[in-house]
């Protein structure tokens, strides 16, 4: 049996019980880091999808909403969503096994193709190296990348305060992870980082081209508001 057959055998037997083996969980995720291409594709991009999800905590779903544009254009070419039940708890560090299969299933109704996914989150910039980003980029084999509205692992200098200007963020041994991006003079900065076959210079990139004048970049600012929309009629 190949490799990548074993671990979706893993990942099945990882979300069939009740109680997931924690440790087993930490072991894939560190399997699956070691699969991030940490490249550019060679494949043009003409659309990118953004994606968020939102926590039905007390009915305990979770709720994806993902709307797929043309680039550069970013015209709305479809939007998708997915409501599922939360079959992994929230264990800090392992946010991409409770939050990717429905990320992951929303992503199989597109009808048309998608040639980058933006996750509103994070890819590399992560303790364990491992963000959402980079746990749905894997697992669909597709270029992705996160932006992220709050830092949540690594250091980085303010970047200074017009568009575009950018610092580096580093990890505890030094390593780059990702950068603080001003896409808007004088607002917060957003965290882009890589999430899979993509590198950091492109992600940058897109996510200004993406902005559109505001701090949050279209895909994942109008997913976050479709997102929202579809929490209200789901959790009321």
């Amino acid at each position: 049996m190949s490799p990548a057959n074993d671990l979706t055998k893993d990942l099945e037997v990882l979300y069939s019980g009740e109680s997931p083996p924690i440790k087993e969980a930490f072991r894939i995720q560190k399997e699956l880091s070691q699969r991030v291409v940490k490249a550019p594709d060679l494949k043009p991009i003409h659309t990118i999808a953004g994606a968020d999800i939102a926590i039905c905590v007390k009915e305990k779903k979770l709720v994806c909403g993902m709307i797929l544009f043309s680039y550069p254009e970013l015209e709305e070419i479809e939007r998708v969503w997915t409501v599922s039940d939360e079959i992994f708890p929230y264990i800090p560090g392992l946010l991409g096994f409770r939050e990717a299969p429905c990320v992951i299933k929303t992503f199989a109704k597109l009808r048309e193709s998608c040639d980058m996914i933006m996750i509103d989150g994070h890819g590399l910039a992560h303790p364990r190296g491992f963000g959402l980003a980079c746990h749905v980029g894997v697992l669909l084999d597709i270029p992705a990348m996160g932006v992220a509205k709050k830092c949540l692992y690594g250091t980085f200098s303010e970047p200074g305060l017009k568009k575009g200007e950018r610092t580096l963020m580093r990890g505890k041994d030094g390593e780059v992870v990702g950068a603080a991006l001003r896409t808007r003079d004088g607002v917060k900065p957003v965290f882009v980082s890589i999430g899979n076959r993509a590198d950091l210079d492109t992600s940058v990139m897109m996510a200004l081209e993406c902005s559109r004048g505001l701090r949050i970049p279209e895909p994942t600012r109008l997913a976050d508001k479709y997102v929202g929309l579809l929490k209200k009629d789901v959790c009321g």
